[in-house]
């Protein structure tokens, strides 16, 4: 959606439902449950090793277009970016529109292009050259809620939910440009899953995010998938922190760990609160479970900040940390270039793309995500183990042990040089990860103010 309370709204969710499970203060690995399970959809075989870059078409280039976007496709190919998330592509509304150009999740025709973007055939353009640069397309969907002069409000009026006067409203107050859907009502659910499928069958796209899915009936993400699946099979990304909703999709967001490391960047927490925010995330979902870690993404960058703001001299820390330490890792367009400003939502507000001074950094940490199954996605991946130090204050330290490989990062957050002791050994030979050198951990061990270690090794047992 389009503003900061739809940030609280999703984690006020999220820990009404944290609040259900006990949380644990030990570095654990994540057992598979044997609480009744989850079972939901396999997620496609490409998507095993996979990571997921945001594109927000509007403020991407100076157009503004796909066609001009897709000039970007082969340098991302070399970055390693393996799937594309376009942002809503679809017109949007001009009643109660906000600011100049709107917001990309009021959406006015479900089967139609955005005219600011292109036309069908430069859409089609843009897929298809991300498809022959060995890349995958997903779309947002915005299942919950329409523009205000959307195409059903004059067709299917039945669809919306209406007040005692028979008058649309918006599902919450700020989201004064929208107006809300009946989300039980299952004439419109063949309405919207029929328009899913056409953008399967007509762009052949790999797949839907979907805006504030936890607002809609899983039952109708089950059925949409389901539909769906017999086309082709889809990657299906949530919205959501809720386990129910894997049910239906692959993946969803790791929302209470994204506030965790904010708080860290502001100062409000500390290693051993990223510690229990792990924990949690291992205790409410299964290893299956794709989860999606970022640093940033449209709704954090417009909202609460750019990441200088946020994380300060840790920003790389905290890149490396959620490219590692589970799940998929999401770039959001720009941050390979120091992204240092908060985009407008409403307005054309072109990223300055500079010298793309991260794009080696981002190439390294995709590279090693793609290629060491101990950073695979879901059951194949590697076991996290936290690793313990004398310094745990500042040093937050970890392993992904994979069948044959493994990689540990070390992390220093303070803005001091600081010296650290593995309680538990672990003295070995690492190679490097950004330096190809080999690195030896020993008894006493030092590290660079807000920086880290990267390392892995391939081992025949652990």
């Amino acid at each position: 959606m389009n503003k900061n309370f739809k940030y609280f709204l999703i984690l006020s969710v999220s820990i009404a439902l944290l609040a259900q499970f006990v949380l644990s203060c030990t570095g654990s690995e994540p057992q598979d449950s044997d609480r009744e399970g989850i079972t939901g959809f396999l997620p496609p075989e490409w998507a095993v090793n996979a990571n997921i870059y945001e594109v927000n078409v509007r403020q991407s280039t100076t157009e503004g277009t796909f066609r001009a976007f897709a000039e970007d496709i082969p340098r991302l190919q070399n970055m390693g970016v393996r799937i594309l998330w376009l942002m809503p592509v679809h017109p949007i509304g001009q009643q109660e529109r906000k600011g100049t150009l709107g917001s990309y999740y009021s959406i006015r025709d479900y089967t139609a292009i955005n005219p600011e973007f292109g036309d069908k055939d430069d859409f089609r353009f843009m897929v298809n050259k991300a498809k022959d640069h060995g890349m995958r397309v997903i779309i947002d969907w915005v299942a919950n809620h329409t523009s205000w002069d959307a195409v059903w409000t004059e067709t299917n009026p039945e669809f919306y939910l209406t007040d005692e006067n028979g008058n649309f409203y918006p599902p919450v107050e700020d989201w004064s440009d929208v107006i809300q859907l009946d989300v039980h009502n299952r004439d419109m659910w063949e309405a919207m899953i029929s328009a899913m499928e056409y953008w399967v069958r007509e762009y052949d796209i790999d797949g839907f995010r979907a805006d504030v899915a936890y607002l809609v009936p899983t039952e109708f993400w089950v059925m949409a998938r389901e539909r769906l699946e017999e086309i082709k099979p889809l990657f299906m990304l949530a919205e959501a922190e809720e386990p129910e909703l894997h049910h239906a999709f692959d993946m969803t967001y790791a929302w209470d760990y994204a506030q965790t490391i904010r708080d860290m960047g502001a100062g409000r927490a500390t290693t051993a609160d990223l510690d229990a925010a792990l924990n949690r995330n291992f205790e409410r979902f299964e290893k299956k479970h794709y989860r999606m870690l970022f640093t940033t993404n449209h709704d954090e960058n417009s909202w609460q900040g750019s990441d200088p703001d946020l994380y300060g001299a840790n920003f790389k820390n905290f890149a490396v940390l959620s490219a590692t330490v589970w799940g998929m890792p999401l770039i959001y367009n720009g941050q390979e270039s120091g992204l240092d400003k908060q985009l407008e939502f409403f307005e054309k507000d072109e990223i300055e793309w500079g010298d793309y001074r991260y794009q080696n950094f981002y190439t390294t940490l995709l590279d090693l995500n793609t290629r060491n199954q101990a950073l695979f996605n879901g059951e194949i991946g590697g076991n996290f183990r936290k690793m313990t130090t004398d310094n745990d204050e500042n040093i937050f330290a970890y392993k992904r042990i994979g069948h044959h490989e493994q990689v540990m990062a070390i992390l220093n957050f303070s803005s001091n040089e600081e010296e650290f002791t593995f309680m538990d050994g672990h003295m070995a030979v690492w190679t490097d990860v950004f330096t190809g050198e080999e690195f030896e951990i020993q008894e006493v061990n030092t590290i660079e103010p807000n920086s880290y270690y990267l390392l892995e090794r391939i081992y025949m047992s652990h």
